[in-house]
């Protein structure tokens, strides 16, 4: 199995042919000083602390709770399928943060970059924001690992929502592969049973 690799703050690691999950944040929506140890707690646990923090939240921006926001990230989500850099399975676009579980066909680092790039211009144009920063630069990956992986991060992905406290049902939140009438590449993603707590 052929694999890309590269290193930020975080190890980066791409094999070809295989489903990636991606997570990304809005700059400013995680002050550093949260961050959680990284000897303390491994990366799954310090994602999910993440994830529990950007859901929880109703500090820094939130930008991507406009409608007219979370369109254009779900536009430029659909935009990289048009242009053949992704298959879509499952993605939820919520205030501060959007989950992904994408094929990627090209480089994952030109994917990314086109898809958060073409949204940092669309969405500060219509903020009219002008030479600030709109994502974190670093974005969490996992790429999958079998069937049943896949599986899971589907249901984790389009329960978002639900789990946040937004929603009582994963069809009832717009901004998700879950919802009535959206689209991904491989076809309408079905209604995911949530675990309730």
């Amino acid at each position: 199995m052929s694999m890309t690799s590269h290193r930020r703050r975080l190890p980066h690691h791409y094999p070809e042919g295989q489903w990636l999950f991606l997570t990304w944040h809005l700059h400013g929506s995680l002050p550093q000083a949260l961050y959680p140890p990284p000897d303390k707690i491994s990366a799954g646990q310090a994602f999910v602390w993440i994830d529990r923090y950007l859901d929880t939240t109703r500090q820094g921006p939130m930008y991507i709770r406009q409608a007219r926001i979370a369109q254009i990230v779900v536009d430029s989500l659909r935009r990289g399928v048009e242009l053949g850099h992704y298959s879509l399975r499952a993605w939820v676009v919520m205030a501060n943060h959007v989950h992904v579980l994408l094929l990627p066909k090209v480089a994952p680092s030109r994917l990314l970059q086109s898809l958060k790039g073409y949204t940092v211009r669309e969405a500060n144009r219509a903020l009219g924001r002008t030479g600030e920063p709109f994502w974190q630069a670093e974005s969490y990956d996992h790429w999958v690992r079998d069937q049943q992986e896949l599986e899971k991060i589907v249901t984790y992905i389009e329960c978002n929502p639900v789990k946040a406290g937004l929603v009582g049902r994963t069809q009832d939140y717009r901004w998700s592969s879950a919802a009535p009438g959206a689209e991904t590449s491989l076809g309408a993603a079905g209604t995911s049973a949530c675990a309730t707590g």
